[in-house]
């Protein structure tokens, strides 16, 4: 089975059209999304109607802070996403859109799981220990009693997201990145975290989207040149969200 697993969209359209396109060139069966669907982004509507048909998706803190309130945000984080409510409250969005279809969204957002289990692995947001909130940053290497905590609760693997960061650490207290890999990185016995990146807003100094193909055991990173351009032009055009959301696009940060 060779599925996709990405995850942190943020309403980045044109960044998850073209993973997409990606994906159905490499012969994937599976779609898996990590969660933060929408947030900061300019797309959100149009993202949650593309994760709906994902094979399996689970909450991001973004996703909840829609639902609910935010918590823990930045201002600016806390302005897109009550800018983010108010688009899927919306029944008529350019007349394109109906009441059935917001109340889909919202149905689809307030059922997604924290954690999705399949076999010797987990698939969590933020982390094993905490899987909507918890960051877990390639500078942990240096914290053992706080990945130990966390892989205590891993029975083999575990696939995360929400730094934005992709990488893998080992229970030996390592983190490789995808370059240290060199973009592929085959599971053993030991135990691992495996943070796919992000789709919509990377932040590990490239600015290409980020995911990666699981096929048996070997993780395969890809990255994704999209139209940024564009996606910035949105964010600047739109008065609720912050300016800097469309300038870390192209630095990757």
């Amino acid at each position: 089975m060779r599925r996709a697993i990405v995850s942190d969209i943020h309403g980045n359209l044109e960044a998850l059209q073209a993973v997409l396109e990606d994906i159905h060139s490499q012969n994937v069966e599976e779609i898996f999304c990590l969660g933060d669907i929408i947030g900061y982004g300019p797309n959100p509507c149009e993202c949650i109607d593309s994760a709906m048909q994902f094979d399996m998706c689970i909450l991001g803190n973004h996703d909840q802070g829609a639902l609910f309130d935010p918590e823990g945000f930045s201002s600016g984080a806390e302005r897109a996403i009550f800018w983010t409510r108010e688009q899927l409250e919306s029944s008529s969005r350019n007349g394109e859109d109906d009441s059935q279809q917001q109340a889909q969204r919202w149905s689809f957002l307030g059922s997604l799981p924290r954690v999705h289990q399949l076999e010797n692995a987990i698939f969590v947001h933020g982390s094993a220990r905490n899987p909507l909130n918890e960051y877990v940053f390639p500078e942990d290497v240096y914290n053992n009693r706080k990945l130990d905590r966390i892989f205590g609760l891993i029975e083999s693997h575990c696939f995360q997201g929400h730094t934005h960061v992709p990488g893998i650490f080992s229970d030996e207290y390592r983190f490789q990145s995808p370059q240290e890999l060199n973009g592929k990185h085959r599971l053993g016995r030991g135990k691992s975290m495996i943070n796919v990146g992000s789709v919509g807003q990377p932040r590990d100094g490239d600015s290409r989207s980020c995911y990666v193909i699981l096929d048996e055991d070997q993780v395969e990173y890809r990255r994704v040149e999209y139209p940024l351009d564009t996606t910035v032009e949105k964010i600047y055009s739109i008065p609720e969200l912050d300016n800097f959301l469309g300038d870390r696009l192209r630095e990757g940060r």
